[in-house]
């Protein structure tokens, strides 16, 4: 196909960075990580694979309802795995303002041979049935939102688009997908860097991930004057919580310690701090609630502070949080 009859010849060069067909046999390689680094365990960001017979379809008849951008790629592209995180991210932050689908070139040539796509990765947006613009290479995230924009406007504004987003990504982590949803978090970084949301959903996505020292530095990039923002401490409760628990030693002579005196509350007391660190909310509070009820007075009433502290990090309508201040109002009040 020539470029008089190639839709996508008179492209602006804004978009353009031409990559040749490689030569030699496929190579199957695992895809990307995250954009973020962080080794999550949850799959990542699901983009449909259409193929020749799926086309008309995934591709033409779903055009119609809103932009499709077909992500023509191939194994043994490496521009193609450079270009894929960013594309995802960019489709994600979108907020539904258009879709992604991909198409193996390997195993489905025919559109691309129709379409005049003489090198990969190439990025053809559809709307309303037809192509109507495209980029090839991997170009930077930036541009690639740009060109989301070019096809599918703005929608309803910048804060709206970010509103949309952080619901993706609420959703995403609900649906157990954490590597979907610190993509979202990332990608709305990138247009807003002090948006509270994101730095605070990021943190603790890489927080329950164990990396505590990537938790740290996206909290420091929350602005002077909202540090302070009730998202953003409770993050700061649960590394501190870890950083302590991490210093108490072994759970199982703490548990022996309380079988032999069941009131050694030091005892009590660092086996709860390490049981929120596991994850064991259900069982700190009641030991905490115990030393309360045990003794107001040890330590200066430590136990009931320290289960204050608990609910800071739990966030205030937690299931155990609710639970256990029901209880300790009823140790307090009876």
């Amino acid at each position: 196909m020539n470029t008089k009859d190639n839709p996508f010849g008179g492209m602006g060069s804004q978009y353009s960075t031409s990559v040749q067909y490689g030569n030699g046999q496929p190579r199957r390689e695992p895809a990307p990580g995250p954009a973020t680094g962080t080794p999550l365990m949850a799959e990542p960001f699901a983009v449909k694979d259409v193929s020749t017979k799926s086309f008309a379809a995934d591709v033409i008849q779903e055009s119609r309802r809103q932009p499709v951008l077909v992500d023509f790629w191939a194994p043994w592209c490496g521009p193609c795995k450079q270009l894929a995180p960013a594309l995802e991210k960019a489709v994600q932050a979108a907020g539904g303002r258009v879709k992604l689908v991909k198409m193996n070139i390997d195993e489905h040539p025919a559109i691309a041979g129709q379409l005049g796509i003489q090198s990969i990765p190439a990025v053809i947006a559809f709307k309303d049935g037809q192509p109507v613009d495209g980029f090839m290479g991997a170009i930077p995230e930036s541009q690639i939102r740009d060109f989301i924009d070019k096809v599918a406007g703005k929608g309803g504004g910048g804060q709206a688009q970010i509103t949309e987003a952080l619901a993706a990504a609420t959703e995403a982590r609900e649906a157990g997908d954490l590597q979907g949803a610190a993509q979202i978090y990332d990608a709305v970084l990138a247009q807003a860097p002090d948006n509270i949301d994101a730095i605070a959903g990021l943190a603790d996505i890489l927080f329950e991930a164990g990396d505590r020292a990537a938790a740290q530095e996206i909290l420091a990039r929350a602005p002077e004057d909202k540090k302070d923002a009730p998202a953003l401490a409770a993050i700061r409760a649960k590394l501190a919580l870890a950083e302590q628990a991490a210093a108490l030693g072994d759970p199982g002579e703490l548990e022996r310690r309380l079988a032999a005196d069941p009131n050694d509350h030091q005892a009590r007391f660092d086996l709860a701090m390490i049981q929120n660190a596991l994850g064991m909310r259900q069982e700190a509070a009641d030991n905490l609630l115990a030393i309360v009820k045990a003794d107001r007075t040890w330590k200066d009433d430590g136990a009931r502070a320290q289960l204050l502290q608990f609910f800071e990090a739990w966030g205030l309508t937690d299931e155990v949080t609710l639970a256990a201040r029901r209880k300790l109002s009823s140790l307090l009040f009876s």
